[in-house]
Parts: structure tokens; C-alpha cells; sequence
């Protein structure tokens, strides 16, 4: 089997109930879901969006592609299937980083949301991760380091010049624009209530057709960089549609991505 020479990854979260009622709403006695509703609601009213920030927040879901040096899937996992226990993804997540010789991390706005989200958890659980850290590097080599490229890509920050500019539309518009499915029957502003109604498996299947997306967006990414001619990029893609028809009996959710599976029309 091919080494692994990038993780490809999404998180999803949800609020931690208890520590919304008490920091939140102090001496009131509301109970975790009461406390995370109303927070909701006062947010929904002050900035049109009811997520709530990440630092109330737990992993629920944590998918990751590995992919090969050529920049070809070897393999998708939901981290911790079928129990998906928030100290154990987080556990998951670094270990695996560390087992697999610490390739480089893609995400889409990784940077602000899933790797503060997976060192906070870290935090919380006590669980150690000195060589994501790594105090004794040069501070431009500490794999933290915003612009580390060797650690993580952040294909957002790519896309803006590091924040020069807005994306708006995320991962949906970018995946779109290669015509990929983007945002299908979940979005994120529905997992809460999904995890509230025990669907922690729909939650799973979600985060793994993010991943896809976005492993998708950093394959024409590459293409943007020169690191794959088109042809390169657009065989890698035939390739991978072949592979997902392989599994998609065994993991409905990628026979649910081929179902909107879009082929990007070339100009040229």
C-alpha cells in the first residue's frame, strides 16, 4: 500500500450543554438542551446564524482521507464508527496524524475552525500533542505555524492570499465550481438538531462527502499550482468515481454523493 503523504479532513461539533447553562446562564438552572437553544436563539437574532462558537463546542464527527504522495485516495475513515465518542476522535485524529509520520494536513478553513476545535479537545481531554506544537522547532517550521504549508493547507486561506480576501460560499461554491456535489441534504447548521435526535450516523456520512469535496478542491488546487498537469488531475478524478462505485454498497453515503456527481466541463 501506497504511503501516506496527506489527510484530507472535515470535523463536526456540537455544543456542550452543561457548559453553555453554566458560563453562559449562571445560577439559572437550564437544562443543557434549554441552555443551548436559547443561545442559539440570541445569536440567530444578534448575527442572522445560531452557531455557536467553537470553543462551547465537541468533535461528534471526524473524517479523513489518506492520500498517496500522487495525490490518489488510499483509503476514507470516520474516526471511532459506530460510537464517534468525542475524547476518542480527538485521540484518534493526533495519533493517527503522528502514526502516519505526520503528513500534511488539507482541510478547508481548517485554520480557523477544525484545528482549534481538535486542540481545544486536546485541552480538554489532557490529552498531550507535543509534536503538533513542537516548542523546540524554529517558529516557521512549528507545524502551527500559519504559513507551514509542509503541515497543513488550508485551501481557503490558499484561495484568499491568507485571509486577503472573503470566500463567500465556502466549500460549496468551490466544490461547484468543478462540479461537485457541495452541500447536499445536511448543511452544517443541522447538526446540532441531528445530534439532538440521535442521528450521529447521518452527522458521520455528512462529514465524509465534506471530505471528498474537499479533496476534490485540492486536487484542482494542485492543478492551480502545477503540481498536476489537467489531464493528470482529471484522470485522478475518473479514477477516484471508480473507486467510490467500489464502496458505495458498503458506505451508502458515497452512493449518495455519486447521485449528484457533476463531471466539470472543460473550456480548452
Amino acid at each position: 500500500m501506497a504511503a501516506v503523504r496527506f489527510l484530507v479532513f472535515d470535523t463536526e461539533s456540537v455544543a456542550d450543554g452543561e457548559l453553555v447553562s453554566k458560563l453562559r446562564y449562571p445560577g439559572e438552572g437550564l437544562k443543557p438542551k434549554a441552555a443551548v437553544d436559547r443561545y442559539r436563539s440570541e445569536l440567530m437574532a444578534k448575527h442572522d446564524s445560531d452557531f455557536i462558537p467553537y470553543t462551547f463546542q465537541i468533535p461528534t464527527a471526524v473524517a479523513v482521507a489518506k492520500v498517496s504522495a500522487d495525490f490518489r485516495i488510499i483509503d476514507v475513515v470516520a474516526l471511532d464508527e459506530p460510537k464517534y465518542r468525542p475524547h476518542i476522535l480527538t485521540e484518534h485524529f493526533w495519533r493517527g496524524w503522528e502514526k502516519y509520520g505526520r503528513p500534511t494536513l488539507v482541510s478547508f478553513n481548517g485554520r480557523t475552525f477544525d484545528v482549534p476545535l481538535l486542540e481545544l479537545s486536546a485541552f480538554r481531554f489532557g490529552l498531550p500533542i507535543p509534536t503538533w506544537f513542537a516548542l523546540q522547532a524554529k517558529s516557521f517550521e512549528q507545524p502551527r505555524n500559519r504559513f507551514n504549508l509542509d503541515a497543513h493547507i488550508d485551501l481557503q486561506e490558499m484561495l484568499t492570499n491568507f485571509g486577503s480576501t472573503r470566500f463567500t460560499g465556502g466549500l460549496n461554491l468551490a466544490s461547484n465550481l468543478i462540479g461537485k456535489p457541495g452541500k447536499m441534504d445536511v448543511q452544517g447548521d443541522m447538526v446540532q438538531d441531528m445530534f439532538d435526535a440521535g442521528r450521529l450516523k447521518e452527522i458521520n456520512d455528512y462529514c465524509r462527502c465534506d471530505v471528498l469535496d474537499t479533496y476534490f478542491v485540492f486536487l484542482r488546487s494542485r492543478v492551480v499550482l502545477g503540481q498536476l498537469s489537467l489531464d493528470e488531475e482529471q484522470g485522478i478524478v475518473a479514477e477516484t468515481k471508480t473507486w467510490l462505485l467500489k464502496r458505495a454498497k458498503e458506505t451508502p453515503a458515497y452512493g449518495a454523493y455519486l447521485e449528484r456527481w457533476g463531471d466539470w466541463t472543460s473550456p480548452w
